[in-house]
C-alpha cells in the first residue's frame, strides 16, 4: 500500500531525529562515565602511584608547551591592547587589561585547548589501542575494573593539573604582556602592575580557576569515552576507529571548552 504524501514529506526529518537521539544516548552514555570514573576515585585501595603517574604525564609534560604559547599570548595581547588603548590616552591599564583578558577567559581555554592537543589525543588513543588489542576485555577477565584501573587515575589527576597549568599559563603571558609593554614599548613597569594590582580581584582569578576545572574534567571525559568506546563505532574498525576516535575527541573537547566556557561566563560576571 503506497504511503500517503504527507508521509513521504515528513521522511525528510528522519535523519535528523535519528542524530538528535544517537546525540542524548551518546550524552547520557558520557555523563554516567563520568559519575562512574569520578566515583571510583575514592573506592579502596586509593591509587596514589598511577595519579601521580597521570599529573606527571598531563601537567609536567605540558609544562613546555603551556610556557611557550602563553608567552607569546600575553606578547601579542599586550601589542594589541596597547595600540588600542592609546587611542583613548589609556595606556596606564595595559597591564590591568592583559591580567584580565588572561586569567578570566584566555588562561583556561587555551590552556584546556593545549592539554587537549598534547594529552587529551594521546589518551584517546592509549585507550583505544587497548580496546582494539583487547587489554581491556583481558582485564575484565581478571576481575579488574577497567574504568577504576585506567580512567579514574585520569579525572584525579586533570583536577590537579588544570589549575596548575591554568596558574603557569596566566603568570607567564602576564610576563609576555610585560615584555611587549614595558621593555618594546617603554611603559613605566611601576604602571603596569601598580593598575594591575587594582582592579585585578580576587573574583577574578577565582571565576578562571573554575572554568579550568570544569575543562579539565569535561576534556578527559570525553577523550577517554572516546577511546574506551572506539570498538562500538559505526564509521571504522581497528587503526581507523582509533583514529577517528582520537579526532573526534580532539574536535568534541575542543568545542565543547568553547561552549563551557560561554555558559560558565554567563553565571560568573
Amino acid at each position: 500500500m503506497k504511503r500517503p504524501l504527507q508521509w513521504e514529506r515528513l521522511n525528510i526529518f528522519a535523519p535528523l531525529g535519528r542524530t538528535m537521539i544517537s546525540g542524548v544516548h551518546e550524552l547520557g552514555s558520557a555523563l554516567l562515565f563520568f559519575l562512574k570514573g569520578m566515583g571510583l576515585i575514592f573506592s579502596y585501595p586509593f591509587q596514589v602511584k598511577k595519579i601521580v603517574e597521570q599529573t606527571y604525564f598531563m601537567g609536567a609534560k605540558s609544562m613546555f608547551i603551556i610556557l611557550l604559547v602563553s608567552l607569546f599570548t600575553g606578547m601579542v595581547l599586550g601589542l594589541q591592547l596597547y595600540y588600542t588603548l592609546v587611542k583613548f590616552g589609556s595606556e596606564g591599564v595595559l597591564g590591568a587589561a592583559v591580567a584580565l583578558s588572561v586569567i578570566r577567559e584566555l588562561g583556561p581555554v587555551l590552556a584546556a585547548i593545549m592539554i587537549v592537543a598534547r594529552a587529551g589525543s594521546a589518551m584517546t588513543a592509549e585507550i583505544g589501542i587497548m580496546r582494539i588489542s583487547e587489554q581491556i576485555d583481558a582485564l575484565e577477565t581478571m576481575d579488574v575494573n577497567p574504568v577504576r584501573y585506567l580512567i579514574s587515575p585520569k579525572m584525579a589527576a586533570a583536577v590537579l593539573s588544570f589549575p596548575l597549568l591554568t596558574a603557569i599559563f596566566d603568570v607567564s603571558a602576564i610576563f609576555g604582556g610585560y615584555v611587549s609593554g614595558v621593555l618594546l614599548l617603554k611603559i613605566n613597569s611601576g604602571i603596569y602592575f601598580s593598575r594591575m594590582t587594582d582592579l585585578v580581584s580576587m573574583q577574578d582569578i577565582s571565576s578562571g580557576f573554575y572554568k579550568s576545572l570544569a575543562f579539565g574534567l569535561i576534556v578527559v571525559t570525553i577523550c577517554c569515552y572516546q577511546g574506551f568506546f572506539v570498538h562500538l563505532r559505526r564509521a571504522g574498525f581497528g587503526a581507523k576507529g582509533v583514529s577517528l576516535a582520537t579526532t573526534s575527541a580532539v574536535v568534541l573537547s575542543c568545542v565543547m571548552i568553547l561552549i563551557t566556557d560561554y555558559v560558565l561566563t554567563s553565571f560568573l560576571l
